[in-house]
Order: C-alpha cells, then structure tokens, then sequence
C-alpha cells in the first residue's frame, strides 16, 4: 500500500480558481523535494512492513483478528491499530503528489495521460509482481487479490478525470464520498462462502468490487478462478481526490501552509473523537465499555478498515496531517534526541519516502524470506508460505509462527536489509530523469 508519485515543491500562490478546462498552473516552481512529506510517507511505509512481517511470522496471524478484544493483547492490538495509518496516508498523499505535477508544470492534459498509464500500470503490478512476492504462488484458482496499489491505480484514472473540474468540485466530491458512504452499509450482499454456496450475481460481485469486501468465483459458477477483495474502491477514489485538492497548499507560503496544516488536521482528529463518542454515523463497529480502562479506549479506537469508514479516515488522516506541519521545520519526535541524531533519523526515513513503489514491492520478499528462514530453521512448518491466503484460511497450519518479540526482530531486521537498496535508487532517481523511473 503506497503513494508512488514523486512529490515536487513550490513556493507560489495557488490558483483562486480552476474554470473546467482552463490550464491555469501556479507560477514559478521550485524544482525541490518536500521532506516533510517524504517523511511522512518513509514512517508509514516502515510501519506498513511491521503489518506484513505480523502476517508471516507472528504465531497468531492465521488464528485471529489481533483486534478482537476478547483475545488480543494490548500489544498485539496495538501492533496492528498502528498500520491503520499507512494506506490511508498512501492514498492520499498519491493525490497530493498529483497536483504537484501540475504545479510543476504538466499540463492538465499531460498530467491525465500520465494518471491513466500510471494507473494501469499499477494495477497490472498488483496482479504480478506483487501478488507473487506476497505469497511465493501462482496458484491460478486464486486469480486477483484487491489490496492497496490496485486501489490507488483505479484511483488515478477516475482522477484523471476529476482534474479536469474546477479544484472546489474535485475536493467536494472526495469529501462527499468520504463522509457519506456509510449510508451504503445498510446495502450487503452474501459473498461466496464456499463449493457448496451459490455463486454471487454478477450485480452483488460489482458491489464487493465497488464497497463491500468479499470473495467470489470470477466465473458464473464454481469451480472457476476466485477473486478477493479487500479493498472496495469507495471511498478510496474520494481520497485521493481530497489528496489532490490538498496539494494546493503546497504552493503556499511556509508559514501559511503550517498554520492550515493544523487548522485542518487539528479539525478532523477533534471531528474523530466527537463522531466517535457519540457513535450515531460513521462506523460500524459500536465502543463499548471494557474490562479496564485501557481496553475501553483500545474499543473506542477500533474501527473499520475494510472498507474505510468516515471515522477510520478521520483517525488517521487528521493526526498524519498535524505531523505534517511538525514536520515542515523539523520540530517532531526525530529532532529531540540531538539534532545530528534527529537528522539522521529523519534522512533514514526520507530515503524509505522518496521511493516509495519500490520499498512496497521488496518489503513483501522480504518480510516473507525472513519468514520462511525462520521457519526452517526452527524446524517449523514451511509449505503455507508458498499458499495463497485461500489456502492458508480453509486448511490452516499447525505449530507455524514465533512470538511478538521475534516479529519485531524480523522487522527491524527487514528494514536495515532494504535501507541500503533504497538509498541507491534513491540517488538514481536524483541523478537519472530517465521517463520510466517515475513509473517505479
């Protein structure tokens, strides 16, 4: 799950407005970087790997949901709570780093055939590449699993589109489907629940495509490949939408963008915690009281990934773009050690930021190489890692995965191995203009 565009920053006025079909660009572009945002990405990437190395190596993974209350623990649960940040900022900041290539100075038309290629190339990755690194298996009855880059590449050519409207109607239309699609979970369909199951409609597959998850035969009946979904498009598209509107800010004023940074991350975080402890819209899953007080707030954060619900987005969004504005001058976490230590952290993190399709794509080999080694080292079972999640699900393995401490270990471990790798495409991407290296 990543933002894959490259991220360029300016230093003029936004346009006032954007009449349908103009080419109105702000003026003077500044060739460099923004850190800020490369960072904020780099954290989340690292944070995403942590999820992934939890699937592969934690010896809970295939038994239960580490959010379910009644058999987590504080830890486990909050291993997992915190990777709810990663695809929503990924998304996001795919349409922020959208509107800077316009700012740069793309042209709308340029900018909607390189959203519409991009995009496709996208999705090809995550029926690929991707899928392979994820589970080692070209099973063929296990034909497409919907994660976050097919999201993000369909995004980008319903986006392509989008900019074409004036910014104020690209922005109201990612909003409004942000704060109202939870008026649509009322609507379900019964997913495919195995052979001796009714295959779905045609009509109840295109709502799980479009905003239920669930698993189906492609085919009109079974047997025939099987497709799952776990990321619906809704509201993901609306997303990326407000992601491209918020890029506008980035032609701001320092000063001025930091200010609006708060403004609207402070907002949102305090519309989470409102929406959420009155509980009427917004998320499926009820708070409720727990056994301590920890796990009461545990419950009241525990919201709905899949899909996205108005107060997952609000949680998360709204404190990732308060990082935002802490991250404009350096003054986060990174930088109170001692400022040669904050700025190596914080250039490890960048590196991660600045490249980041190929970081998702190597995470996924490695996260599960460390797992099969593990595995066969300590004479664990090793033929899972080579099944597909269908699999893993209706035939489970016994004595597989090691303790929380182990999967911590893997991680770090994971992301010092990649460091290197991604530090040198880094710098290919600074030195090289070469065309296909904004596709990777």
């Amino acid at each position: 799950m990543s933002d894959v565009m490259p991220l360029q920053a300016t230093n003029s006025e936004p346009p006032s407005h954007l009449a349908l079909g103009m080419e109105q660009k702000p003026a003077g572009p500044n060739p460099n970087r923004i850190d800020s945002i490369d960072l904020l990405r780099g954290i989340v990437m690292v944070i995403m790997m942590l999820d992934h190395t939890r699937d592969f190596v934690h010896s809970g993974a295939l038994l239960f949901d580490p959010l379910d209350l009644s058999k987590t623990t504080t830890t486990l649960f909050l291993t997992r709570w915190i990777t709810h940040y990663c695809a929503p900022v990924f998304v996001f900041l795919a349409g922020t780093g959208a509107y800077l290539q316009f700012a740069r100075g793309k042209s709308k038309r340029e900018l909607s055939r390189f959203l519409i290629s991009r995009g496709l190339w996208l999705i090809v990755l995550e029926f690929t590449v991707v899928r392979v690194f994820a589970f080692f298996s070209v099973n063929p009855a296990f034909l497409l699993f919907i994660q976050v880059i097919f999201v993000i590449g369909f995004s980008m050519i319903v986006l392509a589109a989008l900019i074409h409207l004036p910014l104020k109607i690209t922005a109201g239309f990612g909003l409004a489907m942000i704060a109202l699609h939870n008026l649509l979970d009322r609507f379900t369909v019964t997913p495919w629940q195995g052979p001796q199951s009714p295959v779905p409609t045609w009509g109840a597959k295109l709502w799980m495509l479009l905003h239920q998850p669930g698993l189906f035969p492609i085919g009109p009946r079974f047997p025939s490949p099987l497709v799952f979904i776990l990321y619906p498009l809704i509201p993901w598209i609306g997303v990326m939408a407000v992601g491209y509107a918020f890029g506008a800010l980035y032609t701001k004023d320092v000063g001025l963008r930091k200010r609006w940074l708060l403004i609207i991350g402070g907002t949102t975080t305090w519309l989470f915690i409102f929406l959420r402890a009155i509980d009427k819209y917004g998320e499926p899953l009820i708070w409720s009281r727990q056994k301590n007080v920890v796990f009461t707030v545990l419950s009241f954060i525990n919201t709905t990934k899949y899909p996205p619900s108005l107060d997952y987005l609000l949680m998360t969004l709204g404190p990732a773009i308060v990082a935002l504005a802490f991250f404009e001058s350096g003054g986060s976490v990174l930088g109170t050690v001692s400022h040669s230590a904050g700025s190596a952290l914080r250039n490890f993190f960048v590196t991660f930021g600045r490249v980041p399709l190929f970081f998702y794509v190597l995470q996924w080999f490695t996260a599960h190489t460390i797992a099969i080694i593990l595995h066969a080292a300590f004479g664990k079972p090793v033929r899972w890692l080579f099944q597909t999640p269908v699999e893993w699900f209706t035939n489970p393995p016994r004595g597989n995965g090691f303790s929380i401490v182990v999967v911590y270990l893997s991680w770090i471990g994971g992301v010092l191995l990649l460091y290197p790798l991604c530090k040198w495409f880094a710098g290919v991407k600074a030195r090289r203009k070469d065309w296909w290296l904004s596709y990777l």
